[in-house]
């Protein structure tokens, strides 16, 4: 009958850009806001791994020549002379009793921004491993981050696995290294 013509429902904007989004793989806030996609550069230091934002990260270097120090902590590798730089090395897997005649194979050097430009902290991490980076609009698993590691502040779930996401402020706070 020509009189029975399927009436189309009124999709407002927000359900239609939502549906697009899910569509298109986009996470979609509480709000209807569209959730920021965070890149993270993902490393493994003795049998875990680890993340931090690539916007903390100045560069990854391959393992350097580090000068030991003195009466320095065990987690304190050394420093090394990055274009002038003094950078000083954590190993972050330190209690795994990592393998002498194995070091690590890259160093993830980052930055954490002072009060003023002159404050800026370089920070060398040891990694046995970098996996690579990844783009994401999920957010961290803070409930589920480990109490008994004070350095992570969330978890990154990459692939089917799991890795613990650092923050730069409370790593060091957890490993207190020489400022030069």
């Amino acid at each position: 009958m020509p009189g029975d013509i399927p009436q189309l429902e009124a999709v407002s904007s927000e359900a239609a850009a939502a549906s697009a989004a899910e569509n298109a793989g986009v996470r979609m806030g509480e709000s209807g806001n569209r959730l920021p996609e965070v890149q993270y550069c993902i490393f493994r230091a003795g049998r875990e791994r680890f993340c931090l934002q690539v916007l903390d990260i100045e560069e990854v270097v391959e393992w350097p020549s580090v000068t030991k120090l003195p009466l320095a902590p065990s987690f304190l590798m050394g420093v090394f002379n990055l274009r002038g730089g003094i950078v000083p090395v954590i190993d972050i897997a330190f209690t795994e009793g990592r393998r002498a005649d194995l070091p690590p194979k890259h160093c993830v050097v980052a930055m954490m921004k002072g009060a003023d430009g002159n404050d800026d902290l370089r920070l060398g991490i040891a990694a046995d491993e970098v996996i690579g980076t990844y783009t994401t609009s999920e957010p961290l698993l803070i409930d589920e981050a480990p109490r008994d590691v004070p350095h992570c502040c969330g978890m990154l779930r990459h692939d089917d696995r799991l890795a613990l996401a650092l923050s730069l402020k409370r790593l060091t706070e957890a490993f207190p290294v020489p400022v030069i």
